[in-house]
This record gives structure tokens, sequence and C-alpha cells, in this order.
């Protein structure tokens, strides 16, 4: 099944999540990716015993299975090469010279070491689209500085200060959140330098940081600073807008209200909570006055929410057309009849045994994105990929013996 970017060639030297997040929306629409991997392989694969990477589960004939590198690369081809050796440089030179999109998320100084940088690529193929990510950007006392997103997204460009309520502890990201934040930006970006490629003819070198990407996410905090007039920290129970919130329920969880505007919902949220009074109480009577007086109204309805289901709320959000939703576990999406109907996960014909997967989120019409492949074993496509460059059968064995490739 071919997709949007049929024919499109991708050389990516990935590892972990940010670049992978990236290059597998390039394969799920259709791209041939190869993804080339030391012989030690991505340390995402990580190894049962270690459970680096995530945790690992077990389908058919119990062989594991890492979930989460599944995820971020299916439809892709592996090649494992010695990148230290001139031999395994020129596997790669020669993919890159058909290639149209070289990506990374090596350190830039690696990839200098190992002659893999843009001046390089260009030299053997002047079309060449070389994306990178980094941790901080090309410039500044960082710029050669090691992170992952934990560090110089999440922590660093304002997340961990600004979610959480005032004095709480900050809160630790979700495992890989902010590389998968980062990847859809890469992507824009390959994408643009593509279509200058074809109007012009020119190739590209395109970055972009993972601490730079983090704080365009979070630009309404940030972009507030730059003024000199920082946004504070949340604290539902001093909620300016008490209609964007979140209240706890009889049964333990939480219902999160979304009316930014809150004029249009007052009356009918009031009739919805079953206490229609509360429209014309002069505490309450306009916004102007919710927020004077948002503490004692965050009470009110902290004790109304309190006192039924979370279902029973939601029954009544329904009933008068109010923005709400109740807070989901991971294990609730993935039977959200919503998730469902719109094809949020796929099946993906594993070796292993059936499993599901999550679509990538872009969805084309008249040619859908799809899931063909699962991850590649470390090296399983090496000698059909030096086969298709033009490498013979006794120079894949030389090469397996001088520990070139595995």
């Amino acid at each position: 099944m071919s997709g949007v970017l049929d024919g499109v060639k991708v050389v990516s030297m990935e590892l972990m999540e940010a670049t992978p997040a990236a290059s597998v929306w390039l394969a799920d629409w259709g791209a041939d990716v190869i993804k080339v991997e030391p012989l030690t392989g991505d340390q995402f694969r990580g190894t049962p015993g270690a459970r680096v990477g995530g945790a690992w589960v077990k389908l058919r004939d119990g062989v594991q299975v890492n979930p989460r590198f599944e995820l971020l690369n299916r439809n892709k081809k592996s090649i494992a090469v010695d990148l230290k050796q001139q031999a395994g440089r020129d596997i790669v030179y020669s993919l890159v010279k058909q290639a149209d999109v070289f990506m990374s998320n090596n350190e830039l100084s690696a990839l200098e070491r190992l002659k893999m940088d843009y001046d390089t690529l260009r030299a053997i193929n002047p079309g060449i689209v070389y994306a990178f990510v980094n941790a901080y950007g090309t410039e500044g006392p960082d710029k050669d500085g090691p992170g992952y997103d934990r560090v110089s997204a999440w922590a660093r460009a304002g997340f961990q200060y600004t979610i959480g309520e005032p004095g709480a502890i900050p809160p630790s990201q979700r495992s890989g959140m902010m590389d998968r934040t980062v990847a859809p930006h890469l992507v824009a970006g390959v994408l643009a330098a593509l279509l200058h490629r074809q109007k012009t003819g020119q190739g590209q070198k395109l970055g972009i940081s993972l601490y730079h990407s983090a704080v365009w996410t979070i630009g309404g905090d940030v972009q507030m600073a730059l003024t000199g007039d920082p946004l504070p920290r949340d604290d539902r129970t001093k909620a300016a807008n008490p209609l964007w919130s979140s209240y706890r329920t009889r049964d333990g969880r939480w219902l999160c209200l979304g009316m930014l505007r809150p004029e249009p919902y007052w009356s009918p949220f009031c009739k919805a909570i079953g206490r229609p009074e509360l429209e014309r109480d002069p505490r309450f009577i306009d916004s102007e006055r919710r927020r004077q007086n948002c503490q004692e109204l965050v009470r009110i309805l902290d004790e109304l929410f309190a006192a039924k289901d979370v279902a029973e709320w939601e029954k009544s959000c329904r009933e008068y057309n109010l923005i709400y939703s109740r807070v989901q576990s991971p294990s609730e999406v993935a039977t959200d009849p919503q998730a469902l109907a719109n094809d949020f996960f796929v099946d993906l014909h594993h070796p292993a045994g059936p499993m599901k997967v999550i679509a990538s989120p872009v969805k084309f019409f008249q040619d859908p994105a799809s899931v063909r492949t699962p991850a590649p074993e470390l090296g399983h496509d090496t000698v059909e990929v030096l086969s298709g460059l033009g490498f013979s059968r006794d120079d894949v064995d030389r090469m397996r013996e001088q520990k070139v490739i595995s």
C-alpha cells in the first residue's frame, strides 16, 4: 500500500525517541525509512533483563516485545553498521547518495567524528535534506551539552515549574513525552525542505533543539514572561474561572470542565448541577463577581461534585451541552469508544502475535497512512539493503567477518 510520501527515501541515524518518533510518521505515510544502528543496536531496544526503554510484554509463545519500541519503529528497515570503520561509513554514503532525507538525533560532535556531518554528506548528495535534533541548539554555552527531554525540555523550558499547584513537588513528565512533541516539528521542517528542494533544486540543513521546541510548546507562559507579566501557577481553589477547573466526584474520579468563556455556559451549568438559583446569586452573577468570590464558589462546587459519581455528572453535562471530560487513565483511553471510532489504534501483525499500536494522528482520506510491518530486529534488513546498493554476497560475508556489519 502506497502513501503520500511513496518514493521518498530516508536514512535515519536515530536512537531513543525524538527522531524515531518523527521518522515513523514518514514511514507510515509511505516513505522508505532505513534505520542505521550501531552493532549494539539502538539503546531503546533494551533488554528484557534491564528493561531499558520501558516495560516488556509477552505475546504468543512467551516471546517478549517492547511495545514502545514497536510504536516508534514500525514500517522501517534496520541495518547495523560500525561507522568507526571506513567500510561502514561507505555503506551509509551509498545510501545517502540515493536518499532524499538524512535524519539524526546523535550529538553533533559525534556526527562530526563519524564523518556524518552536513558538509560531508552534502558533498555526496547536494540535494540532501539534512535534519537533526539536539538538546540545546547550535550556539551558546550549552550548544554541545547532552540532554534527554526530561532535562532539556520538561525541566528547563518551564513545564516542570508551571504544572502543578503552588508548593507541590514539581511533577515528572511521562517518559518520552517531550520527544514526541519535538517530532512533529521535525517532520514539518523536513517536509518544508523537500518542498523547497522541489521548487529550487537545493538541499537544506535544518535543526531543532529539544529546548526550543519545548519553549514553543509552552509558549503562552514564556511569551507572557517576555512582557514582564508571567502567568501565575494554577491554584484550583482560587480559580478565577471555576468553569475552567477540575472537581473530584463521589467515586474518587475527577471531572475536568473546559468552559473558557463562562458567560454563555453559566445558566445551563447551574441547571446541570441542580442549583439554578446560583445563576442569579449576587456573589456569582457575572464573571467578575465569580472571580472575586472564586474561593466560595469553588467550595460550593467541590461539595456538589463530591455528591455524585462521575458517570452521573457526565450525563448532566451532556444534557446541557457543557464542555467537559472525565480525567482518563491510559487504560481507559485504550478502550474509549471515540478513539476506537476514529481508528486511533490499528492492528500490527507481529511475528510474536497480534497487537494494537497507535496510528499516526494525521488522517489522509485519499491516501491513508498504514502500519505494514513491525519494528525490525537489529540488522534485519542489512543484506537486502546492501544487495540493493550493488554489494555481492561475498562483499557482505567479508564485511560481516570484519565486523563492519552484524
